[in-house]
């Protein structure tokens, strides 16, 4: 009995170890760095708190060009790191290309779709989000005219910006909205210099609040409107806390859990591949609201956008996707 028992002890252990053995989770940051304050922190975030809960250690990589996708990702796998969680829609082409030569190896990306049988895609309805903060911005506007700083030029953000034109309209017919997108290339998503360029000159127009969706180079944009004595909104992590007073709310993208979900589902034996969509309705995008910008958000404010948002829930209200068609009706 004690020798059955010993063995079923060491069977046990055995399988434990296999699965510690195969739980091994490695990220790709996009460029911009993991410290971005929104995109990519976000994603770190969510890698660390699965990190501390867990004690299970990961390793990470920040790419500095293009080049280092393919080679980043290659190397984790060739190491035998699962899953591994590529950040960002430019990592697709490196993704698919890696995940064919290592079909043992589970892979995640992040706002694209990767076709194969071990990559888990994660999308989001970054347009839902931004209505949301789109409304908050109009009401919060005392000039009736409100502005949007993007990164690099590509439909996922201009689904942001449409999004978001959406939201102010429906709040104030009237609106003036100002857009503008930093660049062309992978260097639109780090240059604060820029955002903050831009961000001037919405406002010398009379912008009084001001989106951004642009990584690192966002951070301009906060810090100018927070010069000027006006009012950003931060994107992706909650950025708040950046220019306290000055950051009227941030559109919140869950990345953090969607890199924790990946983690855990590999340690949980619970691993399934495809593609997922996150919206309202299943808490990947809202908007943040804290100590830091209570005083923002008046209960008015709050009102419409939670009303907006359970309409959205609901089916009531349907926010246009850019990416849909190429355009948007706003």
């Amino acid at each position: 009995m004690l020798r059955r028992t010993l063995l079923a002890a060491t069977a046990a252990l055995a399988a434990v170890a296999a699965q510690a053995a195969e739980l091994k989770p490695a990220v790709v940051y996009d460029l911009g760095g993991k410290f971005d304050k929104s995109f990519n922190e976000a994603a770190y975030s969510g890698a660390e708190r699965f990190r501390k809960e867990t004690g299970v250690a990961y390793r990470d990589f920040e790419i500095q060009n293009d080049a280092q996708r393919e080679q980043a990702l290659r190397r984790f796998a060739r190491s035998g790191y699962n899953p591994i969680v590529a950040i960002g829609f430019s990592q697709a082409a490196a993704v698919e290309k890696v995940a064919k030569e290592f079909p043992d190896a589970n892979f995640a990306i992040v706002d694209m779709v990767v076709d194969l049988p071990n990559v888990r895609s994660i999308l989001f309805k970054e347009h839902e989000g931004s209505y949301l903060v789109g409304i908050l911005a109009a009401m919060a506007s005392k000039t009736g005219k409100v502005g949007f700083v993007g990164g690099m030029d590509i439909p996922l953000i201009r689904k942001f910006a449409c999004g978001y034109r959406g939201g102010v309209k429906a709040a104030n017919p009237d609106a003036v909205v100002f857009e503008n997108m930093t660049g062309t290339t992978g260097a639109a998503w780090n240059d604060p210099v820029r955002g903050g360029e831009l961000a001037k000159a919405q406002m010398a127009q009379g912008a009084d609040v001001i989106y951004h969706a642009a990584g690192g180079t966002g951070l301009g944009v906060i810090q100018a409107a927070a010069d000027a004595g006006k009012l950003a909104i931060g994107v992706d992590s909650n950025q708040n806390g950046i220019a306290p007073g000055h950051v009227l709310t941030s559109m919140l993208k869950r990345v953090d859990v969607a890199v924790y979900d990946a983690f855990k589902d590999v340690q949980d034996g619970k691993w399934t591949t495809g593609f997922e969509v996150l919206g309202l309705a299943e808490g990947g995008v809202g908007y943040a609201l804290d100590e830091n910008n209570k005083d923002l958000i008046t209960p008015e404010m709050k009102a419409a956008a939670d009303e907006a948002a359970a309409k959205i829930i609901a089916g009531e209200i349907v926010v246009h996707d850019y990416m849909s068609d190429n355009a948007c009706p706003y």
